[in-house]
């Protein structure tokens, strides 16, 4: 139903998506209430803003008593992918079984109605995921889907595909379509699928998070989709860490040096290098070597 908004509330919705504090939202809230219509037709609009700010008000509360911050942005690891899609497609399942993360899980439609993180631990990295509320919740949060690297599209039927991806139009992330509850399919049903994903060159994964059939799939397809490189770096005399070093391909020896801390590559004396980008165990290289995926370097300083 077309509520008629007056350009004032308009431009004071605009403001609110774009805040990146409570104090913010609750200021920008207040003004879409002060100009929102108001004939009959909005009433569930009004009642749903008065909702909001309700919400906000008691987290800033929280907030001042606990003296945490009151930004509500989401900090963006190396390695992060967000799960969208429409309501009840299993995005929360989805989250609790590649991640630490523990949702509310319902089959009513819009349980989530913030975004909830998790980290998925994977061929030695850490991958940050995201799942945000549904895309037509009005919790749903295109800041996150667009700072993402990955985009995973969770959908259950294939014409759910083109309405979430306009709500991605700004979003440069990789795209991987995961079609969910094949465990309600037949195997004609899901070679149909699959055709038809093929045929319109998608990225994707078929997947049950009931009988977890494709997980595993799903994880190393996750991984695979981060242009990056892992390197490990070690003390002299000791083992390498357990957790390695994100960086972009065709990084150096002092990318992987200035990431560690900022002006560490000038007190860096001898550097020695193992794995694929070493002619031999131990080479000893310059600030300027190129790195490759799974390399250890050991920094000798003075």
């Amino acid at each position: 139903m077309t509520i008629n908004a007056h350009p004032d509330y308009i431009a004071a919705e605009g403001k609110y998506y774009q805040a990146q504090t409570l104090e913010e939202k609750i200021k920008s809230l207040k003004k879409m209430i002060s100009v929102a219509p108001g004939h009959k037709g909005a009433e569930n609009l009004r009642a749903q803003l008065k909702t909001r700010l309700k919400k906000f008000n008691e987290q800033l509360i929280k907030a001042k008593k606990s003296g945490k911050s009151s930004r509500i942005g989401i900090k963006k690891d190396d390695l992060s992918a967000v799960i969208v899609g429409p309501t009840n497609v299993g995005k929360s399942s989805l989250i609790n079984i590649l991640t630490n993360a523990k949702p509310k899980i319902s089959q009513f439609d819009f349980t989530t109605q913030e975004s909830i993180i998790g980290m998925m631990g994977y061929a030695g990295t850490s991958i940050q995921l995201i799942e945000i509320p549904a895309i037509k919740s009005e919790y749903y949060d295109r800041g996150t889907a667009n700072m993402a690297d990955t985009i995973l599209i969770l959908i259950t039927k294939l014409d759910e595909i083109s309405e979430i991806k306009k709500e991605l139009i700004k979003s440069k992330g990789k795209q991987i379509i995961v079609f969910n509850k094949i465990d309600e399919l037949n195997e004609n049903e899901k070679r149909k699928i699959s055709a038809t994903l093929s045929s319109k060159k998608h990225n994707f994964i078929l997947i049950s998070t009931k009988t977890k059939e494709g997980i595993e799939d799903l994880k190393e397809k996750i991984f695979q989709s981060f242009d990056n490189i892992r390197v490990f770096t070690k003390e002299p005399g000791k083992e390498k860490t357990k957790r390695p070093m994100i960086l972009k391909p065709n990084s150096t020896v002092k990318d992987l040096s200035e990431k560690i801390l900022k002006g560490f590559s000038d007190r860096i004396k001898e550097t020695k290098i193992w794995g694929p980008s070493s002619k031999f165990a131990g080479q000893k290289v310059g600030l300027t070597h190129k790195l490759k995926d799974l390399d250890v370097v050991e920094f000798k300083t003075g």
